[in-house]
């Protein structure tokens, strides 16, 4: 399958080919469609499965249809809410790629930096937002973000959000949207908190499921590094210089941890930094782009600030302190190995972690291999834990219909979900076209879509 297949619109696939883009990822086939004819979504996808392009590219799609009629002023028509700056200002470089050729506005926001500028560019007005909760709050009880006119809402990294503890930052941002909206969400996993969330905000669902969290991709070479707490830097220097890595992230449990291990590399001359939720926005900007760049051999992350870290041909990735959350394993080691390309986990593994070890090998369904080195813990098992039984596979789930909304009322065949309904304008979407609703909720507008393909 194509981009062309999807439908989607010639400015969106003339800044698709600039990217170098020609073939979906399965998340982005599957989500595509179902966003331009209208449904609302969830989507579960672990990271470095295409998901920011899954959501961006429909939405630039749909607003630049009707961009034409949108004079004067830029009302707030989209609106991303996502956990940390840097996946933020991520999603910011994504729609300034692939709306480069729409005439569409984007605005990113969130804290940890002055106001003002925000402030301004909110004030002359943008289409899509994307936002922290925090920022979004406050500047919205300033009264400079208005989203009267949202049509689309994306809540982005759900589990995440509840993990750093926004979930009720975010219940209050969804009070005050519109209810005739499109809704669509984004998580890894779907925890019991993130599933009656979505349950409350969206409408009739479509579902799309790809790579789930307890699979690790194939091209992501894995291995286990048995180690006593106080060797684990001398084991880091060791291979950091012995496999000549040029480049790679680290992963440390804790802020003062990866602080800690950022300033004894730099004692033992290797190009290192650390970044988290206590640097400033300029330090972990800074930071970033010096990895990015190449200035950095070694970039030290936690795991909150390491979501949004998009880095090319990045190669190797170590768990210097193993996650006890397994899902978390999964993200980490999804850094590297990205849209087909091969890349290098490695895992540093103390005595106390061995438990964690079994947990995330029994999630994977993978016994990892163990390496021997001259750091090795003598005490620690020769060979990694049995490998867990292979669990029998998931049953498939029923898709849906269209979507029809008017008169204060939307209607949906053929999806389960919860029902109800909403008030606002109208909108309609089929395969062949779309009206939406039309401005002071008279009007309606139409506009033929290019072929449409199931993916």
């Amino acid at each position: 399958m194509t981009f062309e297949q999807l439908g989607l619109s010639e400015p969106i696939l003339k800044a698709l080919a600039t990217e170098g883009y020609t073939t979906p990822t399965p998340i982005q086939a599957q989500s595509i469609p179902i966003v331009l004819k209208g449904y609302d979504l969830i989507g579960l996808a672990q990271t470095g499965t295409g998901k920011t392009a899954a959501f961006a590219l429909p939405i630039l799609d749909i607003l630049h249809e009707d961009n034409r009629n949108q004079k004067g002023y830029k009302h707030i028509r989209t609106l991303i809410l996502t956990p940390t700056r840097e996946l933020a200002a991520q999603i910011g470089d994504s729609f300034a790629a692939y709306g480069r050729h729409t005439g569409l506005k984007h605005e990113v926001i969130f804290g940890g930096v002055s106001q003002v500028p925000q402030v301004q560019s909110l004030r002359i007005g943008t289409d899509i937002l994307i936002a922290t909760p925090g920022r979004l709050l406050d500047l919205m009880n300033q009264g400079y973000v208005h989203l009267d006119y949202l049509e689309i809402f994306v809540l982005d990294e759900a589990d995440r959000m509840l993990d750093m503890g926004f979930i009720h930052d975010v219940k209050k941002v969804i009070r005050v949207l519109p209810d005739d909206r499109q809704t669509l969400f984004f998580s890894a996993t779907m925890p019991k908190e993130v599933t009656e969330l979505a349950q409350t905000i969206l409408y009739k669902p479509e579902r799309v499921e790809v790579a789930p969290v307890s699979s690790t991709a194939e091209t992501v070479d894995q291995s286990v590094y048995y180690v006593n707490g106080k060797d684990k830097m001398d084991l880091l220097v060791h291979i950091l210089t012995e496999q000549k890595i040029a480049r790679t992230l680290v992963f440390a449990r804790t802020k003062h941890g990866a602080d800690k291990l950022a300033k004894n590399l730099k004692k033992a001359g290797i190009r290192a930094d650390a970044i988290h939720g206590d640097k400033s926005q300029g330090a972990r900007q800074n930071a970033l782009a010096s990895f990015k760049e190449g200035k950095l051999k070694v970039l030290v992350a936690t795991d909150i600030a390491a979501r949004g870290i998009d880095v090319d041909a990045l190669t190797h990735v170590i768990n210097y302190d193993l996650p006890n959350i397994p899902e978390s394993y999964v993200h980490r080691i999804g850094r590297t190995g990205r849209a087909g390309a091969s890349g290098i986990a490695l895992s540093f593994v103390n005595g106390e972690e061995r438990a964690y070890l079994k947990d995330i090998q029994k999630l994977i369904n993978k016994q990892i291999p163990v390496i021997a080195h001259p750091y090795e813990d003598k005490s620690a098992p020769v060979a990694g834990d049995a490998a867990p039984k292979p669990q029998g596979g998931r049953g498939g789930r029923g898709g849906g219909g269209g979507r029809n909304r008017g008169g204060g009322q939307r209607s949906q065949g053929g999806s389960s979900g919860n029902g109800g309904a909403r008030s606002g304008g109208h909108r309609a979407r089929s395969g062949e076209g779309r009206a939406q609703r039309g401005g002071g909720g008279g009007g309606q507008r139409s506009q033929q879509s290019s072929q449409q393909a199931a993916s």
